[in-house]
């Protein structure tokens, strides 16, 4: 398979990939390197992970990053209260220490987090690391091993090495600067608002049934709005919300309603400032932009 393969493979299936990106992909998948994309919010990092997984046929797992997130969480941890049960009955039975401490750090006690889960799939999964810059530079400490050698040490078990490696693809959000470290692991890519004609073309792939004069407008608008003083400028999964509640509502001309326009801007406008920085006349401004 070729990134042109893999590229059209995503078109097939709602994503539009630049040619950078698929290549980007495409040598991660085949190299099994780490692939760390950076870009705004709701450009579609998240959904290139979950694309990718349908297209492969292999299971996603998720790791959501957030502060305070620690090996117990992403990793693994003991299941303690079978495990205190089980010191108990065997007290009871009189088991000497040694057999009681085996047989509670064992597989049965064993609860596995994403990180874990992913490297002992029998096939290569999908492994998303969700805004990983939300999580702390610690933590980015644990994430050495398993993306340079694809294996996690537990001291009671031993080394667990990757039945297969998984396709890992993190995403970051411009919360902080990630380290050296993690990014030398990693192939790159940053993924920008789209152009009018790349985003017209996903909106035409994720809604196809979508009037063409219509879509035309979401995309001219939404375009449009990004250049406005905004403290959040809405993404391509804000647009995608805004057309399926447009279509929902049976509009077929941005200009038709003026008031029901402006209530359906909640799909893309995500704070009190933004929604007061663009009442109804602005909306009507750029709506007549967008015709």
């Amino acid at each position: 398979m070729s990134w042109q393969d893999l590229q059209t493979g995503l078109s097939e299936r709602g994503y539009v990939a630049s040619d950078d990106l698929a290549m980007a992909l495409f040598l991660a998948v085949t190299l099994e390197k780490p692939l760390l994309l950076e870009g705004p919010a709701g450009v579609g990092k998240t959904q290139i992970a979950k694309t990718l997984a349908e297209m492969r046929g292999t299971k996603l797992i998720r790791l959501q990053c957030y502060e305070g997130l620690d090996a117990s969480h992403a990793i693994y941890e003991w299941n303690y209260q079978r495990q205190l049960l089980s010191i108990r009955a065997a007290a009871e039975d009189r088991r000497s220490a040694e057999h009681i401490e085996e047989h509670i750090f064992s597989e049965k006690f064993l609860l596995q987090r994403p990180l874990l889960e992913a490297i002992r799939q029998d096939r290569p999964a999908v492994l998303l690391i969700d805004e990983i810059d939300r999580a702390d530079e610690e933590f980015e400490a644990y994430l050495l091993e398993i993306l340079s050698d694809f294996q996690i040490t537990i001291p009671e078990i031993g080394t667990v090495a990757a039945k297969a490696r998984p396709h890992v693809i993190l995403t970051a959000n411009g919360a902080r600067d990630l380290s050296d470290a993690l990014r030398r692991r990693c192939l790159y890519s940053f993924i920008d608002y789209p152009d009018r004609r790349t985003e017209l073309a996903i909106l035409k792939a994720r809604q196809p049934g979508l009037e063409s004069r219509l879509a035309e407008q979401i995309v001219g608008f939404v375009q449009a709005l990004r250049k406005e003083e905004l403290e959040k400028k809405p993404g391509v999964a804000e647009m995608l919300d805004w057309a399926a509640a447009l279509s929902g509502l049976g509009v077929n001309d941005l200009a038709d309603d003026p008031a029901q326009t402006q209530a359906t801007l909640v799909c893309v406008l995500k704070t009190a400032r933004d929604r007061a920085a663009v009442p109804t006349e602005v909306q009507q401004r750029l709506a007549g932009k967008a015709a």
